[in-house]
């Protein structure tokens, strides 16, 4: 048994889980001396209470419907502690990004090697970032680096669908928000997650695709899905499961 499933079980059961929300959509657990939010989500069509995990916010997620009582459903939670603890513990890691740490490029496992008296511009060669000055400053330094490769790769790809599918884009942007992969705006601008340039190639392309087929179709109708196939060279659908599958582990690398 993990050592934080133990840890877990024997806290829930000397201390209360549930702590009284302020905001009534809102509350914590608090689970082997850590706390986890709880976000409520009534739903008129929602018959029974659910619930999920979500990995990247470290939240949990409660469905339930409109009229239950608040009080019985978070009654309910604190009694699902063995539940909680398997979904935490399937949490990854945080990887902190300094001299000698891997993190993903473009799908691929690359090194941090710091020299003190080497270039400060950060470079990529034979699998290694190579990077110099102030020590202290490393991991910001390499998280520019990163975003500035997003962004051009991503902008660069944004042109060449949109010269495919005979469209115009707007404003490319990179950001790094925790519930989407990116967004088309009315106006044609496009933003971004940075952290696609972690992610595999046709990963990251076929997000650009999705994308560009927004600025015909504002929604995921036949027509959308049969224009993000027209001007794609892979399978979307793939990209779509790579991405809920792994795309939480793009989010475990920390730059501070």
């Amino acid at each position: 048994m993990p050592a934080l499933w133990k840890t877990i079980l024997s806290s829930a059961r000397s201390e209360r889980l549930i702590a009284p929300p302020a905001d009534p959509n809102r509350a914590h657990v608090t689970l082997g001396g850590e706390s986890w939010p709880v976000k409520l989500l009534p739903h008129a069509r929602a018959r029974r209470l659910t619930m999920r995990f979500d990995r990247m916010k470290g939240e949990i997620r409660l469905s339930l419907p409109l009229r239950y009582d608040r009080t019985k459903a978070l009654l309910w939670v604190e009694g699902q502690h063995r539940w909680l603890a398997t979904q935490i513990g399937t949490m990854d890691a945080i990887v902190a990004v300094r001299d000698g740490a891997e993190l993903l490029y473009q799908g691929e496992l690359v090194r941090v090697a710091w020299e003190a008296g080497g270039p400060r511009r950060v470079t990529l060669a034979d699998g290694l970032l190579h990077v110099g000055g102030p020590q202290e400053t490393v991991p910001r330094r390499i998280e520019r680096w990163m975003k500035a490769e997003a962004l051009a790769l991503l902008g660069d790809e944004t042109l060449e669908y949109a010269g495919i599918a005979g469209l115009k884009a707007g404003r490319v942007s990179v950001a790094d928000p925790k519930s989407r992969w990116a967004s088309c705006a009315s106006d044609g601008s496009i933003r971004y997650n940075w952290r696609l340039v972690m992610a595999p190639d046709f990963v990251r392309r076929a997000t650009v695709a999705h994308e560009v087929a927004h600025l015909r179709h504002m929604h995921h109708g036949p027509e959308f899905h049969a224009l993000v196939d027209a001007i794609f060279e892979g399978s979307a659908r793939k990209a779509r499961r790579w991405l809920k599958a792994e795309g939480h582990k793009l989010h475990q690398y920390r730059f501070d």
